[in-house]
């Protein structure tokens, strides 16, 4: 009986160091089970940075349990949304480490794949509000344990994003920030605002479109909607249903793979106020004063910056590149002819330092060249040149049944939108049909910017 007083005590921690060894993995389900139909199940697995890559299966009602949950540290739950197949996110590991290489928090996945794993979309759609109401008993749990629910992040993924909203209601719209990514379209789009997300949820919404035009929610749901490329068809997806199952979700799961990109803080994309994607293509609408000295707003996980400058909801748009790094780098194009007709087409412009070309392809519509006038176009380039050596420009009538024409460029200007550089010009370039000119650009003159 004595040696046994000791060795229980010993034995009890012998069990929780073994507990908190063990690595909970996300829910693998197959096909067979969507068929079947799921019943909803709640795991939440709290990844920190003493354990990124092995998930703590976390206890509902007894936060004591896990030494690791430290409660003053910010958490970020990530919700993901329908899984058809049954199987994992592939993106949910490397999301988990990025985020903790950005900063010392708590990560929760959120896995419902019991719930969310069943052809009957209808199922998982029915299954959100239950998901809602198991996190807001969490959190609640969380915020009687002392933690401040302002320091909580909720990244919804489709059907996630409307889950995040769902627990911001509940709690009265104190949680500290939602970011949607692609919010689900289907049984949502026309829904009062407390059928879906909407700003109210949380003090800051930032939300992300890449596939209004099938999957995703075409209206604004946030402070702040990011529309990438317009919303729809994401460079690098397939355009055929002949590609298969990544015809249906590429632009939609592009969503996570764009935020994702901007954790590290390595890949800026500033965004544009605009009424259209068409203006914004246009270069109509690179105007924004409206945000004061934070300037436009920048895509993704620092996007949080502009929380305290939206007056109102505000729908900005951006291009990305077609892989990692997405972002792009935005320059102003002026170009002035001397040709006494009109001309019309498309350029192609290249910026070269020593080592890297940038290229912008100009093509969202034929462009007007008048005689002694100014032709502002806006060019994106697929990367950054910090120290512009050379730059390359071909003009193209995009016409196969006209005869090539000569462009006669009196001034041609390059200015960087989001550097305070000095433009760079070049003066007196003759530009034939379909053949690349090459020249090293000069500052422009004081009286010309």
């Amino acid at each position: 009986m004595f040696l046994w007083q000791y060795l229980t005590p010993i034995l009890l921690i012998t069990v929780q160091i073994c507990k908190a060894q063990i690595c909970h993995k996300f829910t693998d389900l197959k096909l067979a089970h969507a068929i079947i139909g799921t019943s909803l199940r709640v795991r939440l697995l709290l990844h920190t940075r003493s354990n990124v890559t092995c998930g703590i299966l976390l206890s509902h009602t007894n936060l004591t349990e896990h030494p690791q949950f430290n409660l003053s540290r910010p958490t970020t739950f990530i919700i993901h949304g329908y899984r058809p197949s049954g199987s994992p996110p592939e993106w949910m590991d490397k999301f988990t480490e990025l985020l903790l290489a950005r900063e010392d928090f708590n990560v929760i996945i959120v896995d419902w794949n019991h719930g969310a794993t069943n052809l009957n979309y209808l199922k998982a759609v029915a299954n959100t509000h239950k998901v809602a109401e198991n996190l807001t008993a969490f959190i609640k749990l969380m915020q009687d344990q002392g933690a401040p629910v302002s320091s909580i992040h909720l990244i919804g993924v489709s059907l996630g994003a409307h889950i995040s909203g769902f627990v911001g209601a509940n709690i009265n719209g104190t949680i500290g920030r939602i970011t949607a990514l692609d919010p689900a379209g289907p049984q949502f789009t026309g829904r009062p605002p407390e059928e879906r997300l909407d700003p109210t949820d949380a003090h800051f919404v930032d939300v992300l479109h890449t596939d209004i035009d099938a999957l995703g929610f075409r209206e604004s749901l946030g402070h702040i909607d990011f529309y990438a490329n317009g919303g729809t068809d994401q460079p690098g997806c397939p355009r055929t249903i002949f590609s298969g199952g990544s015809y249906f979700k590429c632009d939609h799961q592009r969503s996570v793979l764009l935020f994702m990109d901007t954790v590290d803080g390595m890949c800026t994309s500033p965004a544009y106020p605009c009424s259209s994607y068409k203006d914004f293509l246009d270069g109509r609408c690179l105007n924004c004063d409206r945000f004061g000295d934070a300037g436009c707003p920048v895509f993704g996980y620092d996007s949080i910056r502009w929380k305290g400058v939206l007056q109102e909801q505000t729908k900005v748009y951006f291009k990305t590149n077609s892989e990692s790094p997405f972002c792009m780098t935005n320059y102003r194009v002026d170009v002035m002819i001397w040709n006494k007709s009109m001309r019309q087409g498309y350029m192609t412009v290249k910026l070269y330092d020593d080592n890297k070309v940038a290229v912008a392809t100009i093509n969202d519509k034929r462009w007007a060249f008048k005689k002694y006038t100014e032709t502002k176009l806006f060019a994106q380039f697929d990367k950054d040149i910090q120290s512009v050596k050379k730059i390359s420009v071909k003009y193209s009538t995009g016409n196969v049944f006209q005869p090539n024409q000569k462009l006669r460029i009196l001034r041609f200007r390059v200015t960087h939108l989001e550097r305070k550089d000095r433009p760079l010009c070049r003066y007196d370039v003759l530009l034939e049909g379909d053949k690349e000119v090459t020249f090293k650009p000069l500052p422009c003159e004081e009286s010309n910017f």
